[in-house]
Formats: structure tokens, C-alpha cells, sequence
């Protein structure tokens, strides 16, 4: 595995593409993340160096899918991979045909519902549309987003600033998500097409070239190779 070092946008688009699973923070064991690869000082600047606001600028850019679509965890998946990432971890049945056989939230559905019909709608407003904004419906309302990551039907399409009734920035900015087939055709990718036990040849033979054994196990254990 290279020891990568950046401290540019650029930089970090040139190892997403070379890795093409690249997660935010320590997920696997002897693989880079991009906390690792990337100086401490740099983080929470609000400077171009800044790789938390990198995270949300790699979906915008088209350079990766972001989400958390692994163990509940931020990660971005290159657009050359996430074919193969999606026919091992997502579904192949609509998430309407998921929630009549039992297996997801009717809050995921009603989220993924509201998500189809206004693409890059920001969290603040999907909260209060879906008639979760009481605070004892915000854990349901995260953890239907996190099921929805996890499935890969939805990604994270960027953030949004807070803006007041005058036109200023006022509080934080926000999360906003689309689904991945809007996001894959925005970006031609072409997802589907792959058949199950041809994605993970392909995607044990890309990892092979770049990691250590023990992150092989790791990442054999999540994709199932």
C-alpha cells in the first residue's frame, strides 16, 4: 500500500481515483483514509486545504459517490468501482417492493419517497416535509438516512448554508442528498448490468493491486470476495 500524503483537492482526486474506496476515517486496517492521509492542521480551516469541506465538493465535482454506505461510515467510492460496490451491497429490488416485504422502515420509505421527488433536497427541509422535525422523531429520521445510505439508494449530494430572511449565512451548513441513480446518471455511471459474482472478481482483482493482506481480509469481509 502507498503511503499517500496530500494537501490538495487535486491530490485527493488523484488517490480517490487510483484507490477507489477512500473513506473519511480509519475503517480498515493498513488502508489509507482521508483523515490519514491528510495533516491534522489542515482540517476545519475553512481554507481550500480543507478537507472537510473536500468531502463535500468530490459528489458536486462528479469525482465520487459519499455517503455512509459501510458500517454506518462516511466513505466515497470512485465512479469507476461503484457499479461493483452497489451489486454487492445494494438491492436489486425497489425500495417500495423492500418495505412490502418487511425489509426496511416505513420512515425509509417515506424519506426515499420525498428524496426521488425533489433530488438534492437539504436535510432541514426533508425533515420538515416528511413531519419529522419533534425531537423525539430525530432518531428515527437518522436512522432511516443511514439505512437508505447503507442499502446505497441514496448519497450525499453535497451541503448547504443556512441562509437568513436578509440573504446571510446564519448557522450551519447542512447535509443534502439525492438518490444514487440520479447521482450515477448525472455522472454517467452506469450501475446496473453487473452480475454478482463478476463484480466481486473484478473488485477482489482491483484491491489486490493496492492493499496489504490484512486489509484484503477486511475488505474481502465487506465485499464478500
Amino acid at each position: 500500500m502507498v503511503d499517500y500524503q496530500i494537501s490538495t483537492y487535486e491530490e485527493s482526486v488523484k488517490v480517490i481515483k487510483e484507490v477507489g474506496l477512500l473513506p473519511l476515517s480509519p475503517l480498515i486496517p493498513q488502508y489509507p483514509s482521508l483523515d490519514r492521509i491528510t495533516s491534522k492542521e489542515q482540517w476545519h480551516t475553512g481554507s481550500e486545504n480543507d478537507p472537510w469541506l473536500w468531502r463535500a465538493q468530490f459528489p458536486v465535482d462528479g469525482v465520487a459517490a459519499y455517503g455512509k454506505f459501510i458500517k454506518k461510515k462516511s466513505v466515497l467510492i470512485s465512479g469507476e468501482i461503484l457499479p461493483l460496490v452497489k451489486t454487492i451491497l445494494g438491492s436489486k429490488e425497489s425500495v417500495s417492493k423492500r418495505y412490502k416485504d418487511g425489509l426496511i422502515s416505513r420512515e425509509a420509505l417515506e424519506l426515499y419517497t420525498l428524496i426521488s421527488e425533489e433530488e438534492g433536497i437539504d436535510t432541514r427541509v426533508l425533515r420538515a416535509k416528511a413531519g419529522m422535525k419533534d425531537k423525539e422523531k430525530k432518531k428515527p429520521f437518522d436512522q432511516a438516512l443511514l439505512e437508505l445510505q447503507g442499502s446505497m439508494d441514496i448519497v450525499v449530494s453535497g451541503t448547504k448554508e443556512k441562509i437568513n430572511a436578509s440573504g446571510e449565512k446564519n448557522g450551519w451548513s447542512s447535509t443534502s442528498f439525492e438518490t444514487l441513480d440520479y447521482w450515477s446518471k448525472n455522472n454517467v455511471v452506469d450501475l446496473y448490468g453487473i452480475e454478482m459474482e463478476e463484480a466481486k472478481d473484478k473488485l477482489k482483482n482491483h484491491f489486490v493491486k493496492i492493499g496489504s493482506p490484512e486489509s484484503l481480509k477486511a475488505l474481502g469481509k465487506i465485499f464478500q470476495f
